[in-house]
């Protein structure tokens, strides 16, 4: 197993699918006691179920409620006792043209994206703190890193996430909280289904088709942080697929 990852309690968002269901099964093998989020309860339940999680571990949450946030995280408290590492990891990437004026889109990405994330933050900061340690790791994305024609509202979401990320690393100092953002290029998962404009979607799902990577991917970038010294922070991580030109 890696190192400092086996008995952390690490609570992850998005986790029934894509890049939170692959992190999970990625940190179950090494031996975290994991506690699982998300809105489809029912694929969630069955990925508790198959990693032999336990009751508890898998808690219907939508990262827009920040009570049912909350709830998430001090469920990994009740049942653990403390709560060592929260992924914000829950995204949606509906691309399309500023011109045509998606605004449902636009507010879903803003509540989902950003919000989701200062929900994840505030729900464990006063754990953290308590205990004077924890992990929040905060998924960006590439086109945190640069935008391009069509993705302007996700690329200003994920751009968010990753100042969030640097603002908080520099006040959870004093506490010992370690913080790591991860920007990941095309990995496979079910952000391009997120897509409501056709012609849109079917150039994302090319893309994709040409080259998205695993999830498993993803998996071993957020083990990787984890397992780090605890005196050891990895605050940003940006990978893409080696076939990824942009």
């Amino acid at each position: 197993m890696s190192g400092n990852i086996e008995g952390k309690v690490v609570v992850i968002t998005g986790a029934s699918s894509g890049l939170g269901e692959a992190a999970a099964r990625h940190l179950a093998r090494e031996g975290a006691k994991l506690v699982l989020g998300a809105r489809r309860l029912d694929r969630l339940q069955g990925l508790a179920n198959e990693l032999g999680l336990g009751d508890g571990a898998a808690v219907q949450t939508d990262v827009t409620d920040a009570a049912q946030v909350k709830r998430l995280v001090d469920a990994a408290v009740a049942a653990h006792g403390r709560v060592d590492v929260v992924i914000n990891n829950a995204g949606l990437m509906p691309h399309s043209p500023l011109e045509r004026g998606k605004i449902e889109d636009w507010d879903r990405m803003i509540d989902v994206n950003i919000k989701g994330v200062l929900y994840g933050i505030a729900a464990a900061l006063p754990h953290m703190k308590a205990q004077k340690s924890g992990h929040i790791i905060n998924v960006s994305s590439v086109a945190g890193h640069k935008v391009r024609a069509g993705s302007a509202v996700y690329a200003a979401t994920k751009a968010a996430v990753r100042m969030l990320s640097e603002g908080l690393r520099q006040e959870v100092k004093p506490y010992h909280i370690r913080t790591t953002v991860v920007s990941p290029g095309a990995v496979e998962s079910e952000l391009p289904l997120s897509v409501t404009e056709a012609d849109v979607a079917r150039g994302i799902q090319e893309f994709y088709e040409a080259n998205a990577i695993p999830a498993e991917n993803f998996a071993r970038v957020i083990a990787f942080a984890i397992s780090q010294p605890d005196e050891m922070d990895i605050n940003e991580i940006l990978f893409r697929p080696t076939a990824q030109e942009f």
